[in-house]
């Protein structure tokens, strides 16, 4: 009995020992672990997918790009479609997810941002989402299933290379996961692609002609082209022509201050600027304006 003390006091030292060990073995794992994602912020309007490590999280955007239907011209049709679309979805009635296509500077990216400004009074939220995050777009759909509002989750400038694994992924929310996508989710994406996949002209090649002269689009077309056409609207953005383009420098000018008469003024130096850019978009529109109307306005009315 006499060996029974020494024996347990070894003990509790040895015990204390592991336990001081494996605190600092758990303190260095802690340091190596990235932080627990915030608490999301249910209160805003438009969020950004994050992620650092295995952990992804929603980031609200704080200050939100402002942009209203009215500023958007000479996209009249594409307006009243995705118009349409957004406010049956609001109305839990059965909505299409959109894909945007056409040329650069038209107002694609502008359309959405501003569903986002025209409804997000009535429920409407904005995720943006990389597409390097594209892979994650599951577990988005699933974070956001029991809320009561109703979620676009934007792609912008989408498009793919060969073998990304972020394509899939999209195919499989878009149409064809066991898992259903849920009623609260749309995707709207914008691309300069119509088919979001490079194509190339030896692909043709696999085209089968049959013997009453019609031709059947080999697997590599069929297969670029089945991601696309899971979108259930497509809208198609054209260049604009010059005239269009000056309506739509009048209109930005005037938002800045400008007068009708200098409006008129400013028609020769907006035609060269885009003469200088190599294009007549919106975007380049809104440029010249913010350029020419610092110079020569008074600033915003």
């Amino acid at each position: 009995m006499a060996s029974t003390k020494p024996d347990a006091l070894a003990s509790a030292v040895d015990l204390a020992g592991l336990l001081a060990r494996a605190e600092r073995v758990l303190a260095q794992l802690e340091a190596w672990l990235p932080p627990a994602p915030p608490p999301i912020d249910w209160s805003a309007h438009a969020y950004r997918w994050r992620r650092r490590g295995t952990r992804g999280w929603l980031e609200p955007v704080r200050i939100v790009a402002h942009i209203g239907l009215e500023d958007l011209q000479h996209i009249e049709r594409q307006k009243q479609v995705i118009d349409r679309n957004t406010q049956q979805f609001l109305a839990r009635r059965p909505a299409n997810n959109v894909l945007m296509t056409g040329a650069r500077g038209t107002g694609k990216s502008s359309l959405v941002k501003a569903m986002l400004a025209a409804y997000a009074e009535r429920g409407l939220r904005l995720i943006e989402v990389d597409k390097s995050d594209l892979a994650d777009l599951q577990e988005i759909v699933e974070l956001v299933a029991p809320r009561p509002e109703r979620f676009l989750v934007f792609c912008d400038d989408l498009s793919f290379e060969e073998g990304e694994a972020s394509y899939k992924a999209l195919k499989s929310v878009l149409d064809g996961s066991i898992a259903a996508a849920g009623d609260n989710v749309l995707i709207y994406a914008t691309s300069n692609r119509r088919h979001l996949m490079p194509e190339y002209m030896n692909e043709n090649l696999e085209a089968k002609h049959q013997s009453d002269g019609e031709i059947h689009p080999g697997e590599t077309v069929e297969e670029k082209i089945s991601l696309s056409e899971r979108f259930g609207l497509w809208l198609s953005f054209y260049p604009f022509r010059q005239e269009d383009y000056l309506d739509i420098v009048g209109h930005w000018l005037r938002e800045l201050g400008c007068s009708d008469e200098q409006v008129a003024q400013a028609r020769t130096a907006a035609l060269q600027w885009t003469l200088e850019r190599g294009s007549r978009s919106g975007r380049v529109a809104w440029q010249f304006a913010k350029d020419w109307a610092a110079q020569h306005a008074a600033g915003p009315q």
